[in-house]
């Protein structure tokens, strides 16, 4: 056949096959009606399996590809279905009670966790989001979280991600364990300085303190000292700094911001040693509950999801079968459990929009475990 006559055939292919999948999607309303009325859950994989194995047996050479298809025609079903099966869960009550309750402007004047001391980059990312901000200063991430958990400050401001060494592991694992939302986030643009005493040279170093995410963001300019240089990770940049400060021996150094220079009585020994001009670090404001402020575009979820193929598929193509973009996916192993993994998700999407919410329940009710994590905007 002629190129032309075949097109021809899978135009008319086509003809018959829309009719058919709108027919099928139809029905689903239907079926999804009955689940409502005798409270059955919109997932029924023994019905799916048993479709799957007649497909597939019947399809010949063309099976692996007759299974892929009738896959997302079951993820195009069930997304459908969760749009019309609004039970009540909890994901739709947070999410309804945060639109009730939070008011129109993002607060200024009030309490801000951040871990550190002064001159931390969390300090100027907590400033540039609380510029009236009564900031209070704790050792850890943990007690960041802790103190926001407890109400003890309104708010917490923690790193989640850096453009050149990846993600913040310790705030996702605190993320999925402490009972916190995201209410705002931001980005900073970090440049790294080698700092140390008045009057340090280069050569006087032999060793260099800082946080693990800033060490590997100069492992370059770290990597052309040799290895007669000592490398000791801190809890954090500024604490890095003030330890060298305290210490008076020329020959320990950190690298930290140039903010703690003037702060600490410290020079600049190196600049901008980063790896990467374009350096950036992802900042997430935390609260102890939901809040949605106007504006609110993007959207934090975590699941827990049995560990077998096709499971992060699944969750992906309903995403995908809204059109929804997936801006941030990632997977962190859950402590104390044998190769489980909490999946991460933010999207660019609203809870304003039903279908959003209603894919969020369809997800709470088959995986293990939805942790809302929040819709906010990100400066």
């Amino acid at each position: 056949m002629e190129l032309s006559e075949i097109r021809k055939k899978i135009d008319e292919t086509d003809e018959k096959l829309l009719p058919l999948f709108l027919e099928r999607m139809n029905l689903s309303a239907e079926a999804v009606k009955y689940k409502k009325e005798h409270s059955l859950p919109i997932l029924n994989k023994t019905r799916e399996n048993e479709i799957l194995q007649r497909v597939m047996s019947e399809s010949g050479d063309m099976e692996q590809y007759a299974h892929r298809l009738y896959m997302m025609i079951f993820e195009l079903s069930r997304a459908y279905q969760a749009t019309l099966f609004k039970n009540g869960s909890k994901v739709r009550e947070e999410a309804e009670r945060a639109l009730c309750e939070t008011v129109n402007e993002f607060p200024q004047r009030t309490s801000v966790a951040c871990q550190g001391v002064r001159g931390a980059y969390s300090e100027e990312a907590a400033s540039k989001m609380f510029p009236r901000g009564n900031l209070i200063f704790f050792n850890s991430f943990d007690a960041v979280f802790e103190a926001v958990a407890s109400g003890f400050c309104r708010y917490g401001v923690v790193p989640v991600e850096n453009s050149s060494n990846g993600s913040v592991k310790a705030v996702y694992d605190l993320l999925h364990t402490k009972n916190v939302k995201i209410v705002k986030s931001g980005r900073l643009c970090i440049r790294h300085e080698l700092i140390g005493l008045p009057g340090t040279k280069p050569e006087d170093v032999k060793e260099i303190r800082s946080h693990e995410q800033a060490l590997g963001q100069c492992s370059e300019y770290l990597k052309s000292l040799g290895t007669t240089v000592k490398i000791q990770p801190f809890p954090n940049t500024a604490t890095a700094a003030k330890s060298v400060a305290d210490g008076k021996d020329k020959s320990v150094a950190a690298i930290a911001s140039h903010s703690v220079c003037e702060l600490y009585g410290l020079e600049c020994i190196a600049e901008n040693i980063q790896n990467s001009d374009n350096n950036y670090t992802r900042f997430i404001c935390i609260s102890n509950k939901a809040e949605i402020f106007p504006g609110a575009n993007r959207l934090s979820f975590a699941v827990e999801c049995e560990n077998k193929p096709g499971t992060l598929y699944s969750i992906i193509a309903k995403i995908s079968a809204l059109g929804t973009d997936i801006l941030k996916l990632e997977s962190c192993p859950i402590t104390g459990r044998n190769f489980d993994f909490v999946f991460y998700f933010e999207i660019a999407a609203s809870v304003k929009d039903p279908k959003i919410v209603s894919m969020l329940e369809s997800l709470e009710y088959e995986c293990k475990k939805l942790i809302f994590l929040g819709n906010y905007s990100e400066d």
